[in-house]
């Protein structure tokens, strides 16, 4: 994020309509990733839970809108309290910020930057739905996301974006979220699986993405609203370090997913479409706090390593025994603290800050900051939401019945499917001929 984000001065820069339609354009798009995430996670799991999984994450639109706009705001970017958390009580509903107001040291509105930041504050808790697929309840999930958002999510994104914030202040590099999003995710997922347990049938029964057209869908929805979770975060378009941050995405991107599928190849003999998109996101998570602050050379690098690591990373819950059920921990929490320490590495000095890495003569004075923040925001964030799992799982109980997680959550939750095949046929004749389904079976991205 743009590395001067303070409260409201009166000596303000006049608004920007072009940077104020710019940052209204990237809102849009982070907005979009929301859906792409629901497809990309809604076609990797089995026919029986894939409404359930788009649903956890629409849900994140409604309850995370509401609350941003009741406090989170102010929690997030309010004055800050012992470097910890923030508090405006004109940011409270959003009620006493004028309309023309601008964000302090910037051409944008406060209202651009909140429904900017809003965005984030949505995906992140839908990132971790994945983690969970199958098993939960969607009133626990429903819970689970305001009390994370609340006491996770809110305070973490001051701690590293907002002015006063102790990441900020220490200089901890973070361009839009490899700690604040990614790890923070992928923590929590980490937390609430530990807590919930494997679903019936983990490295057993077959559970193979039940649409992977589906999952390229949602995958190139990502890429492409991750456009503007990335370029957005200088919050304007006046000095090139948006555009620098535009092409390293997508460098890294590619990098990553090249990587990803030839280690596919060398491992399992196979490109797959699953590899090519999980690879695609892998690097987008890499790129997300690195970007800024290195050239398209170390972009590049930086996907690659991204691409390689997170492929053999997902295998892990396999080794380890915790049930993450479309790698979420391997992807986004790997993910983003290779991104957050090989800014200690390729951080070159002249992009968005002058802080240089290992390989830029900078020593390892910024790989040091970038190692506190990765483990902080990591240690504060999964042990957190395990509490908040437990507490949920204590009262409303987390888990759906292993009946009703068998015959499938769809229905159970939701009381509907998927796909409704019965107008399709000329007849109850022709529908007792139809050949059947064919069998699922799992598309291992690493051995089991």
């Amino acid at each position: 994020m743009a590395p001067a984000i303070t409260t409201l001065a009166a000596d303000a820069p006049e608004l920007s309509a072009a940077n104020t339609g710019f940052m209204l354009i990237c809102s849009a798009l982070v907005m979009l990733m929301t859906p792409g995430l629901a497809f990309f996670y809604g076609g990797m799991v089995r026919v029986k839970s894939s409404l359930n999984m788009l649903m956890m994450s629409f849900i994140s639109l409604g309850i995370v809108t509401v609350l941003w706009v009741l406090y989170g705001f102010s929690l997030a970017f309010g004055t800050d309290i012992g470097s910890i958390v923030g508090w405006s009580s004109e940011y409270v509903g959003l009620s006493g910020i004028g309309v023309n107001e601008l964000w302090d040291g910037y051409n944008i509105p406060v209202f651009v930057f909140a429904v900017f930041q809003l965005m984030f504050a949505i995906i992140t808790p839908a990132l971790i739905s994945g983690a969970l697929a199958d098993r939960v309840k969607f009133t626990a999930w429903a819970l689970f996301i305001t009390l994370w958002v609340t006491l996770v999510y809110f305070p973490v994104a001051h701690w590293v974006w907002g002015s006063g914030g102790w990441l900020f202040e220490l200089g901890v590099i973070d361009f839009a979220g490899g700690t604040a999003v990614h790890i923070n995710a992928g923590a929590a997922a980490l937390g609430v699986i530990l807590v919930i347990g494997k679903r019936v049938g983990f490295k057993k029964d077959p559970m193979r993405p039940h649409s992977l057209p589906l999952v390229m869908l949602g995958a190139g929805l990502l890429w492409f609203g991750w456009f503007g979770f990335n370029a957005g975060s200088w919050l304007g378009n006046d000095d090139g370090v948006g555009a620098v941050m535009f092409v390293n995405t997508q460098v890294a991107t590619a990098a990553a997913m090249l990587a990803w599928l030839a280690y596919e190849k060398v491992r399992h003999g196979s490109f797959t479409t699953l590899g090519a998109a999980s690879g695609a996101v892998a690097g987008l998570v890499a790129i997300t706090p690195s970007g800024g602050s290195c050239s398209p050379l170390g972009a590049i690098a930086i996907g690659a390593v991204a691409g390689l690591v997170c492929a053999m990373a997902v295998g892990l819950k396999y080794k380890f025994g915790y049930d993450d059920s479309l790698d979420v921990v391997g992807v986004h929490l790997v993910g983003g603290v290779i991104g957050s320490l090989l800014v200690g590495f390729f951080a070159t000095g002249g992009v968005q800050s002058d802080a240089k890495g290992l390989f830029y003569g900078g020593g390892l004075e910024q790989l040091g900051k970038q190692a506190v923040g990765v483990f902080a925001v990591l240690a504060y964030s999964l042990i957190a939401s395990a509490v908040l799992a437990l507490i949920v799982d204590k009262t409303l109980g987390m888990r759906v019945s292993e009946d009703d997680e068998v015959s499938g959550i769809d229905q159970v939750e939701h009381a509907e499917t998927a796909y409704d095949f019965s107008g399709a046929g000329g007849g109850a004749s022709s529908r007792s001929t139809a050949a059947p389904a064919p069998a699922v079976t799992e598309n291992k991205k690493v051995d089991a």
